[in-house]
């Protein structure tokens, strides 16, 4: 077949060629298409973005975005979590629609996840009574590479929170630059005030339905809320029963590595934000909201750094030292939260400098750093309010969307720096990709990496210091240029067999005939 293997050898090296001409290509050149010509913006802005009663077109990247927003509300206006992760979103990636309105279309396609699966969880109780859960799993996205994302386990596990979570992960995920998707699961169960026999018979139900759509390089599931490294140890232990494939390169499926990744990621963001203002994490009195695995872990940390931890709290209350919590003191706490179901208020006991419960309100401690690692939307307008008029002078998140929309514009106002969770909650996909035999100096090699990113492109896009925006902005653009390239792929296919097969028609017959008499042969 000369002349289809010509044609493929002239289209190959004219990409090479274009290849090794060009320089190399990032996120923020018009290689990569965020940069559009005038003609090819215009060929854009007049496609409909929607097609319901009437073509709906948008003008500007703003107009893009709230036309976005309210096909969000129109679809899934009873999952107002979801709505908030959209609304926000959509307000950093507002400027790239602008350069490249193609962009837009992308991130409708993006509001949707690929999959999202609800089944029920029955289980045994001790009491010899069944008792049902909901079981989810959302793969909302494998355009970069098989799915990865954190179980939640707890009483506010539902369709909503599941969603808003997966749609947050797709960005934060893609900012790592790693070839993994994003995913999240969990159920609505309160592991709180089950026995440990209970929580393995309810984890062995779970994993019995969740095995049909996970494993080793289709979807690998990561510690959260509510599970930990026992948990996982039940997950694994039933996935290896009925599966026969449990690793992938040598490494286990499911494998509870290193649980404190997490909350130690987060520090090191924070260590990165105070160098990028020419100070340090030493001495600095840190607010910490939460008790579980993330602040516990981060809380340890701080003290590596040289900073003073005050605080934890959880359902009954908060604990707050004066002085700061040494190694000593830490390891009390873990000793006590480790026990399921365990609350703070007893380390009083253990305690005779800890205050419980005040003052009135954890927010009216002074402090320099908050790192909010507890429930989603916890730090409100008044909260930041409060935090700005103590002193603080930093929010940086240790869990999933504890800041609210509102609670980021009044940081903004107050001059606080804001740490999202999009860039803060990396540690664990990072780890993963470093393997657990990875040094903390590789660790913070790759968060000073996806730091710097972060930063450079939101002062590309007029944002300078605005860490979510430019970690929405690098997440959406590497998952919508992959995205993108799969598709160009198709459409050059497609051009160079019509070039091929249709203006060439007697040398695609030679080529058939020629293949008839060698087949006959």
């Amino acid at each position: 077949a000369p002349s289809l293997s010509i044609a493929t050898r002239t289209f190959s090296s004219a990409a090479a060629e274009e290849s090794s001409s060009s320089s190399p290509r990032t996120l923020l050149t018009k290689n990569q298409n965020v940069h559009s010509n005038m003609a090819l913006s215009k060929s854009w802005r007049n496609k409909p973005l929607f097609r319901r009663q009437g073509d709906v077109r948008f003008r500007t990247g703003l107009e893009a975005a709230n036309l976005l927003v309210n096909e969000a509300k129109r679809r899934d206006a009873h999952e107002t979590q979801f709505i908030q992760s959209v609304e926000s979103t959509m307000a950093c990636l507002s400027p790239i629609f602008e350069r490249n309105p193609r962009y837009a279309f992308v991130a409708k396609q993006l509001m949707e996840p690929e999959r999202f699966l609800q089944f029920r969880v029955p289980w045994l109780d001790d009491t010899g009574v069944i008792r049902m859960n909901r079981g989810y799993r959302i793969q909302y996205s494998s355009s970069l590479g098989p799915y990865y994302g954190s179980l939640h386990f707890g009483s506010h596990v539902n369709s909503n929170s599941i969603k808003s979570l997966g749609f947050d992960a797709v960005f934060s995920n893609g900012l790592t630059g790693y070839n993994v998707g994003a995913a999240v699961g969990g159920a609505d169960i309160n592991t709180l005030d089950k026995s440990e026999a209970e929580i393995q018979r309810f984890c062995q139900s779970y994993m019995t339905e969740l095995v049909k759509y996970v494993g080793p390089d289709l979807d690998l599931p990561s510690m959260g809320m509510g599970v930990g490294e026992k948990e996982f140890g039940y997950l694994f232990g039933q996935y290896k029963r009925i599966s026969i494939k449990s690793t992938s390169g040598g490494q286990p499926f499911l494998a509870a590595n290193c649980p404190e990744a997490p909350g130690v990621g987060v520090v090191h963001y924070a260590d990165e934000m105070m160098k990028d203002k020419g100070d340090t994490l030493e001495g600095k009195r840190c607010l910490i909201i939460g008790s579980g695995k993330v602040a516990r872990s981060l809380a340890m940390k701080l003290l590596d750094f040289g900073a003073i931890p005050l605080t934890f709290s959880d359902a009954s209350g908060f604990v707050y030292e004066p002085e700061g919590m040494d190694e000593a003191k830490l390891k009390t706490i873990d000793k006590i939260k480790d026990d399921r179901g365990a609350l703070l208020g007893r380390y009083i006991i253990a305690s005779t400098t800890a205050q419980f419960n005040d003052p009135a309100s954890i927010l009216d401690i002074p402090c320099d750093l908050c790192f909010p690692c507890a429930a989603m939307n916890d730090i409100t307008e008044e909260a930041v309010t409060k935090l700005a008029d103590n002193g603080c002078m930093a929010v940086i998140e240790g869990g999933k969307s504890t800041v609210t929309l509102e609670a980021r514009s009044i940081l903004k106002k107050r001059g606080l720096l804001y740490g999202p969770h999009t860039l803060t909650m990396t540690g664990s996909a990072i780890k993963n990709y470093l393997k657990p035999n990875a040094g903390d100096e590789a660790f913070a090699a790759e968060i000073a990496r996806i730091y710097s990113d972060t930063k450079n492109t939101a002062k590309e896009f007029n944002a300078r210091g605005d860490l979510y925006l430019g970690a929405n902005i690098s997440g959406f653009l590497r998952v919508a240029n992959s995205m993108l390239a799969m598709g160009q792929y198709e459409l050059i296919a497609q051009e160079m067999l019509v070039g091929i097969f249709l203006s060439k028609k007697m040398k695609v017959h030679i080529v058939i005939a020629e293949l008839v008499i060698i087949d006959s042969q």
